[in-house]
């Protein structure tokens, strides 16, 4: 049994929790499944991983949620084959009556069904065109999703770095000017401490106190 971690989560988990949560959004999965693989590869638990995504990672991928939902649809759409027999069928029956060669009355000839499977050969071939520009697509899209997810990580990572370094210069300030109150102080003190007083020459002389 792999051991449960508790440490604080690292910009690179967050990424990761993130990818792989607009993954299973993507491709019609559960959140639950998502916090059970990254939780695997993490050494955490799904419910660790699951109160760190809806507590803070969520809240920086609201447009990547949603377009992973649209996305969600689309392949949906295009996956189901009820839906595209519905829409195809009427078309290759209009088609093949349509077709040059085809008796009046309805009746199908031999060159009618040549010409609809050509017809429909051609329809093979942009559409195997298509599926691979739409497979070109998807490819850019989690490409551009990844380089997404680490630019807001830098950013965050640098807004971070800048609080810091002006949280040092207000310290620094702070303390030069301390110090210089604190020259002035042991110049005041300096100058009190020196006393003069006449010789018997008549002459002033500087006396320590």
């Amino acid at each position: 049994m792999s051991p449960t971690r508790q440490d604080a989560w690292s910009q690179d988990e967050d990424l990761l929790l993130a990818e792989v949560v607009l993954r299973h959004i993507r491709e019609g999965g559960t959140q639950l499944q998502a916090f059970e693989e990254v939780g695997k590869q993490l050494s955490r638990t799904s419910a660790a991983c699951g109160f760190r995504w809806n507590s803070y990672v969520r809240k920086q991928y609201t447009s990547g949620i949603e377009l992973a939902k649209k996305q969600r649809k689309e392949l949906k759409k295009q996956d189901d084959p009820a839906e595209r027999e519905a829409i195809q069928e009427p078309a290759k029956v209009a088609a093949v009556q349509s077709s040059p060669g085809c008796e009046q009355g309805g009746t199908i000839t031999f060159p009618a069904v040549m010409h609809f499977l050509e017809g429909l050969q051609q329809q093979v071939e942009v559409s195997s065109s298509f599926e691979e520009d739409r497979m070109k697509t998807s490819e850019k899209i989690k490409e551009l999703e990844k380089k997404a997810y680490y630019l807001a990580a830098e950013n965050e990572r640098l807004s971070k770095n800048l609080k810091a370094i002006e949280e040092d210069y207000r310290s620094l300030i702070e303390i030069m000017e301390r110090a210089r109150k604190m020259v002035v102080l042991q110049d005041e003190d300096r100058q009190q401490k020196v006393k003069f007083q006449m010789d018997k020459n008549g002459n002033l002389e500087r006396v320590e106190k």
